[in-house]
């Protein structure tokens, strides 16, 4: 049984969509340890409903704002540290999403999510998009995944591909794998299972 975890090079980059896919994916189950704001829409209750078999591990914190964890873990008067995070006995494979990305804080003290991930050992899948600046922020994340000997499953690209651009990722990291999952029209289980076999044939 192997876990891993879901990142993405910033917000809004489509990680919570691409977690779907890979719970059904991999038959997965899925873990957001925090999630900051929009309690009555959780990410976690959106993956399972477009999902065939994904159990959802309860979240450790929901914090009331919509903003980066250290702030809204203030605002609502608690303290996250490094004990808290410690993962829960996984029964089967399991996707743990972070929020936002590497470098969002944690608390005030310098604890982030890729401490969080370091710490865990756990594969990574990174999720990008194109856009303007888009390169930057990948190759970014990726060179701090490396530094600190964290292994990349794989760069999924969330939308429509750029083959200049998965060029220059290779040119920094040969072996990177680097899949895609297509944009959606409509989210059911139908086209989340049907982007889930897509995705499984790239990685074979």
């Amino acid at each position: 049984m192997k876990s891993f975890v879901v990142t993405g090079i910033g917000t809004n980059i489509g990680k919570t969509v691409c977690s779907a896919v890979l719970c059904e994916a991999l038959k997965a189950n899925y873990w957001k340890p925090i999630q900051s704001g929009e309690l009555d829409a959780l990410d976690s209750s959106f993956v399972q409903s477009l999902t065939s078999e994904t159990e959802v591990i309860p979240a450790k914190h929901l914090l009331t704002q919509p903003l980066s964890p250290h702030a809204a873990a203030e605002i609502d008067g608690i303290y996250l540290d490094e004990s808290d995070f410690e993962l829960p006995h996984f029964t089967k494979t399991t996707l743990i999403e972070g929020a936002g990305g590497l470098m969002v804080p944690i608390n005030k003290d310098g604890l982030c999510f890729v401490d969080l991930f370091q710490l865990w050992q756990l594969p990574v899948f990174v999720v990008t998009k194109h856009y303007l600046g888009s390169i930057n922020h990948t190759l970014l994340t990726l060179c701090t995944l490396f530094q600190r000997e964290i292994e990349v499953e794989s760069l999924i690209i969330n939308g429509e591909r750029n083959a200049s651009t998965e060029e220059i990722y290779y040119s920094y990291f040969p072996e990177l794998k680097i899949t895609y999952i297509p944009e959606f029209e409509e989210f059911s289980q139908e086209s989340i299972a049907k982007a889930a076999k897509a995705w499984l044939d790239q990685m074979n």
